[in-house]
């Protein structure tokens, strides 16, 4: 919704940028330990990894394919994140329960989006817009396991501010270099940016750094699983989308791949905390 009033370079420079300089202003009021130095420029760095081209990733594939068929291709991003925990030499191992739970998962999601499916063809477009996805995927993933691996004094939820604000910044010389400032004002289109910026960053992104934090990255990373079930819930809600046994059956099938990974990643940490017998 937003894309139909601001363009997608726009779009990312004002969501983070607005959210981003909200937080710190918070952070600044409750008396938060900001970053310096080298821990400033890391977080920087992720947030333009992480939400500059992650999310802009996202925002310039929407122009080529339609948001259904761009949920079912983000719910691939648990299989980036957790392949490349498992290449990193300290990372997490690769567990079959966890791979079939995401697959699981996936099922579940494409049974979900399966009428936007039906009606889209694999042209030219569609696999220009994967292509893009996947190079977000990817920087997500690489900035998200490099943040996570950052011993810091400063609490996650104020690292996730400034990747947020240095995100946006990022996108300010990327907007003006692809003439993209022109805005089709429409309550529609501000509705929505104000959502991105609430729920989107300000919520959605600080719970996903602070998560990213506290949680084994098998965990981590089925928020897009849960995302597709949002979505579903919000279209229902607001727009009476329909909602029927196919939807239903969808979320019990996300639900069960979701619970398989928890179970799963639950179980190898309590075999952690067992004492070595000899």
């Amino acid at each position: 919704m937003a894309l139909e009033s601001f363009p997608p370079a726009l779009l990312v420079a004002a969501r983070f940028l607005v959210s981003g300089s909200l937080l710190l202003l918070i952070a600044k009021a409750r008396n938060a330990h900001l970053p310096r130095g080298r821990e400033l420029l890391t977080a920087a760095l992720t947030g333009i990894l992480i939400l500059g081209i992650g999310n802009g990733c996202l925002a310039f594939a929407e122009l080529l394919i339609p948001s259904g068929l761009a949920s079912l291709f983000i719910t691939l991003s648990p299989f980036w994140l957790v392949g490349i925990e498992a290449l990193l030499p300290d990372g997490e191992r690769l567990h079959a329960p966890t791979i079939f739970g995401m697959l699981v998962a996936f099922a579940g999601v494409a049974l979900l989006v399966a009428p936007e499916l039906g009606n889209h063809n694999v042209d030219k477009p569609t696999l220009i817009g994967f292509s893009i996805l996947q190079t977000g995927m990817i920087a997500w993933s690489l900035g998200s396991l490099y943040q996570r691996r950052q011993q810091a004094p400063t609490h996650p939820i104020v690292i996730g501010a400034v990747q947020q604000l240095a995100a946006g910044l990022a996108f300010v010389p990327v907007t003006f270099l692809l003439r993209q400032y022109s805005v089709t004002w429409s309550p529609r289109g501000a509705a929505a940016l104000l959502y991105l910026v609430v729920f989107g960053s300000v919520v959605g992104y600080s719970s996903y750094a602070y998560a990213l934090d506290k949680l084994p990255v098998a965990i981590v990373s089925i928020y897009p699983y849960f995302n597709a079930i949002v979505a579903v819930a919000l279209g229902w809600l607001f727009y009476r989308e329909p909602f029927g046994m196919r939807e239903a059956i969808a979320m019990l099938v996300i639900f069960g791949g979701i619970t398989l990974v928890k179970w799963h990643s639950r179980r190898l940490t309590h075999m952690r905390l067992q004492p070595e017998t000899t």
